[in-house]
């Protein structure tokens, strides 16, 4: 078994299509990337980022700290990824060609792992991201043991029942926001601040677009297994304008943001993201085509509105965390 440093970074990329003979060539790692999903925790990443730029900001940077607190909440994304896909394989949602199994390999479903594998997968990832948040709570104190326990709740039971119940959505707009940001603040800093708080509510509201866009996709197979998220309980329609409410409402807080004078105009650099609203808002304007359009990419059908949600998150995220580091350095030295 060789390593693989080309399917590392597509791994990191895209999620890859890979079949049985090609994923016992893969070394381990690139395994682990594709099981995890690894090409999404960029949007953790940003927020844990974002936390120690804002901790930077106010002259409180402690980049050890800052460093565990982001390995963990990797890590502890990276489980929350493969917990979903144990646990929606143990409830037969994924069986019958389900909509996820066609975007990407379902390691458990396709075969490429083993309940048991993908158990040991989880139980070393998931135990390296509490170690790490155990250090935390060392060296922070008691607070960050219940920020711990608050990821810990969100990690263990948003595939069920909180995604049956249409809160789901709520609580990844919670998680990328306050609690990354605001509680990764807090952890590199040792306080609390609520401009933090507020700060990570734009790049929240357009992660969580992504999600919804992911749940209108899937819309109609949520709705026969019984799966109650808030596309499915809002209606595809309805669903779509909230989609479309929540990428706006991250452009008008940067705008608060700068009118209340809580950051300077750099932040506005995230208007460099507007063309990929605009195509963003485009799709989501009209109902999921049955088929996909001739210009689009083959490979990534059938996931529809969930990609233009998250090509925009991903420049929308990237521009507002360079906004928030200048400034930091307008701050700092200005």
């Amino acid at each position: 078994m060789s390593v693989h440093f080309s399917m590392w970074i597509k791994a990191l990329r895209v999620i890859p299509h890979v079949d049985r003979a090609e994923w016992e060539r893969l070394d381990l790692i690139s395994r682990w990337l594709i099981a995890s999903r690894s090409a999404v925790l960029v949007m953790t990443f940003f927020s844990a980022a974002m936390a120690g730029i804002l901790a930077f900001r106010d002259g409180a940077f402690h980049p050890g700290l800052w460093a565990v607190m982001t390995l963990g909440l990797l890590l502890a994304h990276a489980t929350n990824n493969m917990l979903n896909d144990l646990t929606d394989h143990v409830k037969g949602v994924d069986r019958d060609n389900y909509f996820r199994a066609q975007y990407g390999p379902q390691p458990l479903e396709h075969g490429l792992l083993s309940v048991r594998q993908l158990m040991l997968y989880i139980a070393v990832t998931g135990g390296l991201a509490l170690l790490a948040g155990l250090y935390l709570v060392v060296q922070r104190g008691p607070l960050v043991l219940v920020l711990l326990g608050i990821g810990a709740f969100f990690l263990l039971f948003y595939t069920w029942p909180l995604k049956y119940l249409g809160l789901g959505e709520p609580a990844v707009l919670l998680v990328w926001g306050p609690l990354m940001v605001g509680g990764g603040y807090f952890v590199v800093t040792g306080r609390w601040s609520w401009d933090a708080v507020i700060a990570s509510l734009p790049y929240a509201l357009s992660v969580t677009s992504v999600l919804f866009g992911k749940h209108i996709d899937k819309l109609e197979a949520d709705r026969q297994k019984g799966i109650r998220t808030l596309p499915v309980l809002l209606g595809e329609s309805a669903a779509r304008l909230v989609a479309i409410a929540m990428m706006a409402a991250a452009y008008l807080i940067v705008l608060y943001l700068v009118a209340a004078r809580l950051f300077s105009p750099a932040v506005l650099i995230v208007a460099l993201a507007l063309p990929l609203l605009h195509t963003a808002v485009r799709a989501f304007l009209h109902p999921r085509p049955t088929e996909p359009p001739p210009e689009y990419p083959r490979e990534a059908w059938p996931i529809w509105f969930v990609g233009f949600a998250f090509v925009h998150n991903r420049r929308f995220g990237a521009l507002y965390m360079m906004g928030l580091l200048l400034d930091a350095l307008w701050t700092r030295f200005g």
